[in-house]
């Protein structure tokens, strides 16, 4: 077979290529594209079919259910609309296509446009991310509502939090919210509630109405106010299906002005809920606090010091004992050292000729010899005394010293100790302890002294 010849593709092969090169194109990702819709066809799923053409040229394009439900208009044949989306093969027509992923009426082109770039910039500035996202406080004090003092979102705001948690204080800043002075009022009024510090959360937005008239809040000042705020901002612009910049920034984004307020504070029968969880819980841990008080009290009361008081004794007994003989054999090192180092300074003193000084030495060394005794003798009885004191303390702690002066211990049958005559019973049959043994005697008779 020749070489050079070129071999046959299949219709697969070549759909396959050419929808790899468009998918590859980075410029046929995403594009904006202007026209007029025609055969328009509305899908029983949701979907749109349709056709964007201009003077010139005409394309085929889709837009799936989950997109189409955010259009806020109803498209119909011949329309004029901007269109964002993707270009991609479709393989078993062998036809291209636009997906199409947002759809506005060709009347706000270029504020679309202007949208879109500025969402984009201020995306890749960081002001979309989640980390900047504050809390919006669970149980307010304060709440403060940027709006119109006049619309009908400022009544919807007020009745909805008034519903369901009148506790709460309410702080108007009115604002502008529609035109070119709009803006500004909008930003005055988010500096003037971070420096007065009066609410917890603030509400920011009005109510519904075209892109012209929402125009303010997709402004880049209002965007960075939002996102220099102190205080946690919920926006609340318009309708379910409208999104402007401050919806991206805002540390939350509500539906309505309604939903805004439903957000920003709790209904009161859930916040009576949560305090009896929080009683519950607190009962139950006292409870096992309790328990465990309790189970510990039952451990002390059995442990065997106070079952046998007497080993506690015995320990100290073994402590001074050891201390003793610590004692003794320090003195004994210490004495054999004085002897040794007396016998060196002896044979110094023997090399010695001149007579004088050999005697001043002896009487030295007398002197010396008597007051390392004297020393060595008060040591010893200082540590005798206080080993004495130590012992006659704890000889007199000792519970079996006081038996051998002559006293018993009576107990019951219990073997529980009678300490008065109201535990005694006539006939009763009790036991004595003494210091060489035990002997057992029956009450025959009562008498408490006077």
């Amino acid at each position: 077979m020749n070489p050079e010849v070129k071999q046959p593709l299949t219709v697969k092969a070549l759909t396959k290529y050419i929808k790899l090169k468009f998918d590859c194109d980075k410029n046929l990702q995403s594009i904006l594209l202007k026209g007029e819709i025609s055969n328009f066809k509305r899908h029983s799923r949701g979907h749109f079919y349709f056709t964007l053409k201009d003077d010139e040229a005409q394309i085929n394009a889709v837009m799936f259910a989950s997109a189409a439900k955010k259009v806020a208009f109803n498209p119909q044949d011949g329309m004029q609309i901007i269109v964002e989306g993707h270009i991609t093969v479709y393989e078993a027509g062998g036809s291209y296509s636009l997906y199409v992923k947002e759809m506005n009426e060709d009347g706000v082109g270029n504020l679309y446009v202007a949208f879109n770039q500025l969402k984009e910039r201020l995306s890749k500035d960081g002001l979309f991310d989640s980390k900047h996202k504050r809390t919006i406080p669970k149980f307010p004090e304060a709440i403060g509502v940027i709006t119109s003092p006049t619309g009908a979102a400022i009544r919807d705001i007020l009745s909805t939090i008034k519903r369901r948690f009148p506790q709460v204080k309410v702080y108007v800043y009115p604002a502008l919210v529609q035109g070119e002075k709009a803006a500004p009022s909008i930003i005055a009024r988010i500096q003037q509630a971070n420096e007065m510090q009066l609410v917890d959360t603030l509400i920011v937005g009005r109510g519904g109405g075209s892109i012209e008239d929402l125009w303010a809040f997709n402004e880049e000042a209002v965007a960075r106010a939002i996102f220099n705020s102190k205080i946690p901002i919920i926006s609340a612009v318009g309708h379910e299906t409208d999104f402007t910049i401050a919806d991206f920034v805002a540390d939350y984004r509500a539906p309505t002005p309604t939903g805004a307020a439903e957000i920003a504070v709790p209904s009161l029968p859930d916040v009576l809920n949560y305090f009896n969880q929080l009683n519950g819980r607190l009962n139950h841990n006292f409870s096992i606090q309790i328990v465990r008080k309790k189970q510990l009290l039952i451990q002390l009361q059995n442990h065997y010091i106070l079952k046998n008081p007497q080993a506690l004794f015995e320990q100290r007994l073994l402590r001074v004992n050891q201390l003793s003989d610590k004692l003794q054999f320090s003195l004994q090192d210490r004495l054999k050292f004085q002897g040794q180092r007396l016998m060196k300074v002896s044979h110094h003193l023997n090399q010695f000729n001149p007579r004088k000084r050999l005697e001043q030495d002896l009487q030295r060394i007398h002197f010396l010899s008597h007051r390392l005794n004297q020393t060595i003798y008060q040591s010893m009885t200082r540590v005798k005394n206080e080993y004495g004191v130590k012992l006659a303390k704890l000889e007199m702690l000792n519970p079996l010293a006081v038996i051998k002066k002559g006293y018993a211990v009576i107990t019951n049958e219990e073997e529980k100790t009678i300490r008065n005559v109201e535990q005694l019973q006539v006939g009763q049959m009790v036991m004595g302890t003494l210091s060489d043994g035990v002997f057992t005697a029956t009450v025959e008779t009562i008498k408490k002294s006077e």
